[in-house]
């Protein structure tokens, strides 16, 4: 018979030790933080121990199921407990696009699918500049450039891809095409029209190229934007500002976690979409807690069809995040002008197409802005005393600005003390145009496709279409998309001296269809209640989409751009939660045929009535130039505003305190 012994403590507190290890992150970051420099190079070193001549295109956190991040919120857990933290990359190697998952915690590729479908994964910025380089060493380029005058030396060519025509692509191949520099660093407006060269990418080769006709490329006189290069004769300088916050700011950074006033969020950056939103939590003064708004939000698409017919334009329907990355294409904000001198900056990381990771520097801004407008205010002027209360609506900003190559994206997310989460896009940079004959309007007898906004030079027409992912939890994760649409009543019955009202009659969409509107069309508020809570007094709980900015396609639905942009046919959608529909266009835009589409998603209709839904708006803007956007545009502003419906009691600002007044030193009125 054995001797009885007791347990080997020893040996217990070993694997114990080994197993809270194991569950450990590599670095105990929170669990929809973006992917780490060293993670990077982890991705990187992993991918190429297993395939040769590999090319990097997208390297992002595939985030951990909703339900569990839900789980851990509601806990309050630490971060390690997601214990397998996972990195998802697209990488292209001979010629075929390969899926990749790496869980990082264990240092282990979990799976590493090959994509047989259509379409291509978005270009990176290297591969772009290879491409633009080689019809600088191209003979018959180089006798093209000879024939017209130019100096070679003065050629700056850029890529555009080449979208779908109904075609079966073969080839993961750009356009090419050039622009003339000299005498100015605005190169957009002195096009080199007519002359076009296709580049296999994954060959890195000329495979097409034609020089179709001689146009003149328009002079670089007047179009330099630089602030040295402009001569002024009557001087309009404002005199200098400046925003002051003397104890510092209000808000807090944790890492990627930031509080102020009465919200919480998570900011994170992405090399596809730019800023992600996460976790957006509102705390409630009479419930004395906070309460779930946005599980995630970002801009999921863009979508920008010109509208010129000819060869070396017709083809320019552009899906900027998909086929470029919005984020790849982020530019370090300047101080004091692109963001207010009280502003905070962080920085951004992303793969380069050897997979070394590379950062962005001050890619995002975040500020407190009080631009003299009025939170509320009343006047009360009929009791003694003379009551008057005002409150200033101080409000907090995060800013990207991404620039997609002549176009500037100035992207802000604006958080209220009253609820409401404002998002604004706002357009800057440079038209594209195209060289022309013409020097004056009277001379075009043809269509233009734009407007002669310069000798020989036509703006061309176009639109943009941004389309917008927002994961809304209002109260929890179970919603419904509420239509509150407004009736006309006519008054027949002689009960009143008036003859008609308006009431509101609510619709609850049921499926994907139901949920599907064109704005514009009838008066309709559009909120997003959870139908298993109410107020006090019996309101359902809920949020109301405030838009902007309300344009259409303009095009036929079944044209092949229109159908790759189709997330641009209506202004809302409702998908109930997936966490694969990330990107409304797809996740291979380039040379797509739009197949893999938030429209292609929706024709499952699906239900959404109380449902875990994301809600997507597309909100646009149609461009027909003009000559004040020439040579440089003034910025265009255009957005929407996410604001509580009966979410609170009452006004959630009532108890709001006037910020201090700063005292100047050495300051007379």
């Amino acid at each position: 018979m054995r001797p009885f012994r007791g347990p080997n403590f020893s040996l217990i507190l070993f694997f114990l030790i080994l197993h809270i290890f194991l569950l450990l992150p590599a670095n105990g970051v929170h669990p929809l933080d973006p992917l780490t420099p060293s993670e990077l190079n982890q991705v990187r070193t992993l991918i190429t121990k297993s395939h040769q001549d590999v090319t990097f295109h997208y390297v992002g956190l595939d985030e951990p199921d909703k339900p569990k991040v839900l789980s851990w919120l509601s806990r309050n857990q630490p971060p390690n407990f997601f214990h397998h933290r996972i990195a998802f990359a697209i990488v292209r190697t001979n010629s075929q696009t390969h899926e990749i998952k790496i869980d990082l915690s264990s240092n282990l590729i979990l799976s590493d699918k090959v994509y047989d479908g259509d379409g291509y994964p978005m270009l990176n910025n290297e591969e772009q500049t290879a491409a633009g380089e080689l019809p600088l060493k191209y003979p018959p380029f180089i006798a093209s450039i000879k024939k017209r005058g130019l100096n070679l030396s003065e050629v700056l060519c850029e890529v555009f891809t080449i979208g779908w025509y109904g075609e079966k692509n073969t080839k993961r191949a750009v356009a090419v095409m050039c622009y003339y520099v000299d005498g100015t660093v605005n190169f957009y407006m002195r096009p080199i029209d007519g002359i076009m060269a296709t580049v296999d990418l994954d060959k890195m080769k000329i495979i097409q190229y034609r020089d179709r006709l001689m146009i003149p490329v328009p002079k670089a006189d007047d179009t330099d934007y630089r602030e040295s290069k402009q001569d002024t004769h009557f001087d309009t300088r404002i005199k200098s500002m400046t925003i002051s916050q003397p104890n510092g700011p209000s808000f807090t950074i944790d890492g990627n976690n930031v509080r102020w006033a009465n919200w919480k969020f998570h900011l994170a950056f992405d090399m596809r979409v730019g800023p992600i939103i996460s976790l957006a939590s509102i705390y409630d003064h009479d419930m004395h807690k906070y309460r779930k708004v946005m599980y995630r939000g970002y801009i999921s698409e863009l979508f920008v069809p010109y509208q010129d017919l000819s060869e070396e334009w017709y083809f320019r329907t552009f899906l900027d995040a998909g086929e470029f990355g919005f984020g790849i294409c982020a530019v370090p904000l300047q101080p004091s002008t692109d963001c207010p001198p009280n502003a905070v900056f962080m920085d951004g990381y992303y793969t380069t197409r050897d997979g070394t990771p590379a950062k962005t520097s001050n890619v995002f801004c975040v500020f407190e802005r009080y631009a003299g407008d009025i939170m509320w205010r009343h006047s009360e002027t009929i009791l003694p005393g003379d009551t008057v209360e005002v409150r200033p609506d101080v409000t907090l900003v995060i800013r990207m600005v991404s620039t997609v190559a002549n176009y500037d994206y100035i992207i802000d997310w604006e958080f209220k003390q009253s609820g409401s989460i404002k998002v604004t896009t706002s357009l800057s940079g440079m038209l594209a145009v195209k060289g022309s004959a013409y020097t004056h309007k009277d001379q075009i007898q043809e269509e233009p496709y734009g407007t002669i906004v310069a000798e020989n030079t036509i703006g061309t027409r176009h639109s943009h279409f941004l389309s917008f992912h927002l994961d809304l939890d209002i109260d929890g994760d179970a919603n419904s998309l509420v239509k509150a649409h407004l009736q006309t009543v006519r008054l027949t019955n002689g009960s009143s001296p008036r003859k008609s009202y308006w009431k509101v009659v609510e619709e609850v969409a049921k499926t994907e269809s139901d949920a599907k509107i064109r704005l514009g069309t009838g008066a309709t508020e559009i909120i997003v209640v959870n139908p298993n809570k109410k107020t006090k007094v019996g309101n359902n709980i809920g949020y109301r989409l405030i838009p902007g900015s309300l344009a259409g396609p303009l095009l036929w639905e079944d044209d092949h751009e229109q159908i790759r942009g189709a997330f641009s046919n209506y202004n809302v959608w409702v998908t109930p939660y997936n966490k694969s529909e990330k990107w409304a266009a797809g996740v291979y835009i380039d040379q797509a045929p739009g197949d893999d589409t938030l429209a292609k998603w929706t024709l499952r209709n699906r239900d959404i009535e109380n449902k875990d839904i994301v809600l997507w708006y597309t909100l646009g803007f149609h461009h027909a130039p003009q000559q004040e956007d020439y040579p440089i545009m003034p910025t265009l502003s255009g957005g929407f505003e996410l604001r509580p419906a009966n979410f609170f009691d009452r006004n959630p600002v009532l108890k709001v305190k006037t910020p201090k007044p700063v005292k100047w030193v050495n300051c007379s009125a």
